[in-house]
């Protein structure tokens, strides 16, 4: 059995498990209203789930990373989901800090594995010209799923209770582990399902390009000597923390900027992510339209980055001082379309430099910068929002031109990083030593 479009089946199933993986993370906040009352916790508590969570997801990108390129991108999916659904259902049985501290933990290292894992896949299923779209249908993903998390976890609490609520958003991930194991029989070069002509244009292109998706891996050590790894790096460092700002808190601003409750945290809260949804769609197309018109990949990848970086500020600035819920959202849906918009073409970045071997590795590394910089405005938020949320919106403005400064002195120009040579040479210095 021949099929054709099999690469985007592929991508479509990941970015099915992004929204799965944010229905799951989002629901205690969205449910922290009823959660707190009924564990006896408060705004500093939720801080630290949130530390907890975050430290967590740091160690499982890198982690994740290299069990990607290790494992492969069926098995390692399958060891992430299942983990991560089993976390969340037994948050059903919270009754102190202690507990969920725990499955805040082990929630935090296994969904972090949806992210190097989707960069490897994008890289391994399609060439080039097209990854920035294949990165930006899976980072929609995780928009739609914030979409729809607010308004689907407020319903099963308003039927079910919080508790139930927990249990039956972990059961999606095993569903969806069906489909994945059936149709995932192997990578386009042994896939049997897959057709010569669409084998060909995800390899050969690859290969005109100076890779193969199915190298071998340098260690971090070797990865972290070239400066293009630390424009990966930094920039994430620097941007990444302006997404969680909002993936994390804005439900707890919405409840204490205008007094909201459960179910208008519900009405409210997905809206800025539609306009992330389709940052991450444009984003990724306009990279392959201008690629096609025979822009090179340095100058996509600079370009789009910074015009959705420039996009962000603005309306950053103007949530400072916004006075009604809908201005609110509605700014932050212009933040977060921005935000993916850069995000998209910044993580394809691992697969422009470096060859198959390398980019789970360097994408967990870069995303567990990118939670190290968010562990920072984690704990800056309760102590700069005593007042009003001014003034962490004016540090998230401030992120956004140090993040592209990071790409454009250290990325160099964005090429295919010839990691043998380097390595070779290391080896020659240190014989002659």
């Amino acid at each position: 059995m021949k099929l054709s479009g099999i690469r985007w089946f592929v991508i479509g199933l990941i970015a099915l498990a992004t929204v799965i993986n944010y229905i799951d993370r989002n629901a205690l906040a969205v449910m922290w209203p009823a959660v707190s009352e009924d564990i006896g916790a408060d705004k500093t508590d939720y801080a630290l789930f949130v530390t907890v969570f975050m430290i967590a997801y740091a160690i499982g990108q890198s982690l994740f990373g290299r069990v990607f390129d290790v494992i492969g991108t069926r098995l390692g999916f399958a060891v992430s989901i299942i983990v991560w659904s089993a976390s969340i259902a037994l948050h059903m049985f919270v009754r102190s800090s202690g507990l969920l501290t725990v499955l805040r933990f082990t929630l935090g290292i296994s969904e972090a594995g949806n992210w190097p894992g989707a960069t490897k896949a994008s890289a391994t299923w399609f060439p080039t010209r097209e990854r920035a779209l294949a990165q930006g249908i899976f980072n929609s993903g995780a928009a739609l799923g914030a979409i729809v998390s607010a308004p689907l976890v407020a319903m099963l609490y308003a039927q079910f209770g919080w508790r139930t609520t927990f249990l039956l958003i972990g059961l999606l991930g095993i569903l969806w582990l069906l489909p994945w194991m059936w149709f995932y029989r192997a990578d386009p070069k042994e896939h049997p399902w897959l057709s010569e002509a669409e084998r060909r244009h995800i390899i050969g292109d690859d290969r005109a390009h100076g890779g193969d998706v199915t190298s071998a891996s340098p260690s971090w050590g070797e990865l972290l000597r070239h400066r293009q790894s630390w424009a990966v790096i930094l920039s994430r460092f620097f941007l990444d923390p302006i997404w969680w700002l909002f993936v994390s808190w804005l439900p707890i601003y919405l409840a204490e900027t205008f007094g909201f409750d459960v179910k208008q945290i519900g009405a409210f809260a997905w809206v800025p992510f539609v306009g992330a949804m389709l940052g991450s769609l444009i984003g990724g197309w306009i990279a392959g339209v201008l690629i096609r018109r025979g822009w090179s990949i340095n100058s996509t990848r600079k370009t789009v980055i910074s015009a959705g970086g420039i996009i962000m500020m603005p309306p950053l600035l103007l949530t400072m001082s916004a006075s009604d819920p809908m201005y609110a959202v509605l700014l932050i849906a212009v933040i977060l379309f921005g935000f993916q918009v850069a995000i998209n073409n910044i993580q394809t970045l691992p697969s422009d430099f470096f060859g198959g071997g390398a980019v789970g590795s360097l994408a967990g590394i870069g995303g567990t910068a990118a939670v190290a910089g968010t562990l920072v405005t984690t704990w800056l938020v309760p102590v700069m929002t005593v007042n009003s949320y001014a003034p962490i919106f004016a540090l998230a403005t401030a992120l956004v031109p140090m993040s592209l400064l990071c790409l454009w002195l250290c990325g160099g120009v964005i090429e295919r990083v010839d990691t043998r040579r380097s390595i070779s040479n290391t080896v020659i210095g240190e014989d002659r030593a």
